[in-house]
């Protein structure tokens, strides 16, 4: 793909499609658009972008797919043979976990779009890719919120939540199932309008407007959603909700609860550290959106800038079992059991002689002891 692109002058309309001006890809497959200086046609090379981003991205999405993959996995195991959900958290934390291994699956595939500047995969992976990418990602924001929530209710309202939480574990599938539902309705832009095709000489895989009325308004509407639904309400539920749960867990003045607050504390913090940057770079993509003014070397950094952040919002996934899972005491202690499991069978596999059954059955014991003094209505693995 040629390193120039001429641009249009200022008076292009804007319901027209503009030609896309690199194959750098974020969320949205949104690509940067074209400029003018002074009203006059000028060239803008990204070369040096599409090279930083065709070294970094790859190797940031393959760290971020095992890791992504090793902790989410064992949220899964832990709570498919060691752990039944007791608590919509739970419930959620599991949802979550298989959302965001759906979602570094896909990774490989724009590493390898990355690495060589162009899609060589078909129409309909492109399709499922995209459309997998955002629905997963849609998910776990919105449960990231529903664990807020639940968990203001538990705690703050704990007074009043053993009845609604009953109920709302006896329906838990019925509200999981309501949140991938609104993640894939907000999702399904993506997969209408993605498809593979030839720009420039070379296959890309990015949302096509040009069979609607007005692609500028297309896109950002898609934009919009994503901050909305993606950034927006989580945070807004995670400082409502956490703000009143640090103020209940101060007064009640117990230690475990103040170990609690700095788990908290660290939830939202790696939430803003990882997310704002990201979609404060998509906030300013909204507003220059259909612009024709802009800088060779504005669109430059909001490149490198675009990929940077990508990368640290998409890491949020590898932190969500560390944060809402291995940080608590009671799920440390079923990693500890899935280790010690696995040695037995890696040894029952060396020496015939060699039982693991003493030891699995001790484990089970003090594992469903300690499941029978917990009180799940004040606590999950965070908690």
């Amino acid at each position: 793909m040629a390193d120039l692109y001429f641009l249009p002058k200022a008076s292009t309309p804007m319901n027209e499609e503009p030609m896309n001006s690199s194959n750098i890809n974020d969320y949205f497959g949104l690509t940067d658009m074209e400029y003018s200086v002074d009203g006059e046609t000028s060239p803008c090379s990204l070369g040096e972008v599409r090279k930083f981003s065709s070294l970094f991205v790859p190797i940031a999405y393959a760290l971020i797919c095992i890791f992504g993959l090793l902790g989410n996995i064992l949220v899964v195991i832990t709570f498919a043979f060691y752990k039944k959900a007791k608590s919509m958290t739970d419930v959620y934390l599991l949802n979550m976990a298989i959302a965001d291994i759906l979602f570094v699956l896909t990774l490989p595939f724009w590493a390898v779009n990355h690495a060589s500047g162009a899609w060589y995969f078909s129409n309909v992976m492109c399709k499922l890719t995209k459309g997998i990418y955002a629905i997963n990602f849609n998910c776990g924001m919105l449960l990231l919120t529903c664990i807020s929530l639940d968990r203001y209710i538990a705690i703050v309202q704990a007074t009043k939540s053993f009845r609604l939480r009953s109920k709302t574990l006896a329906h838990n599938k019925v509200i999981c199932f309501a949140v991938w539902v609104v993640s894939i309705i907000i999702s399904s832009s993506t997969f209408i309008f993605s498809q593979k095709y030839s720009m420039q000489g070379v296959d890309v895989c990015e949302p096509k407007y040009h069979n609607v009325l007005e692609p500028i308004k297309w896109k950002l509407l898609m934009l919009v959603l994503q901050l909305i639904f993606g950034f927006f309400i989580p945070l807004m539920f995670m400082i409502f909700c956490y703000t009143f749960i640090v103020k209940t867990l101060v007064q009640a003045q117990n230690s475990k609860r103040h170990k609690a607050i700095r788990v908290i504390i660290a939830v939202v913090l790696v939430f803003l550290v990882c997310q704002t940057p990201h979609n404060m770079v998509l906030l300013v993509t909204a507003v220059t959106m259909g612009r024709t003014d802009r800088a060779c070397s504005s669109e430059k950094l909001i490149g490198y800038t675009k990929t940077i952040t990508e990368v640290l919002a998409f890491l949020h996934c590898c932190l969500n079992p560390v944060l809402y899972a291995f940080i608590g005491q009671k799920f440390r202690n079923y990693f500890l059991k899935i280790m010690k499991d696995l040695w037995c069978v890696r040894r029952k596999h060396q020496s015939t002689g060699f039982s693991c059954s003493r030891m699995y059955s001790e484990s089970a014991v003090s594992k469903q002891t300690s499941e029978t003094v917990d009180n799940e209505n004040a606590s999950s693995f965070t908690m």
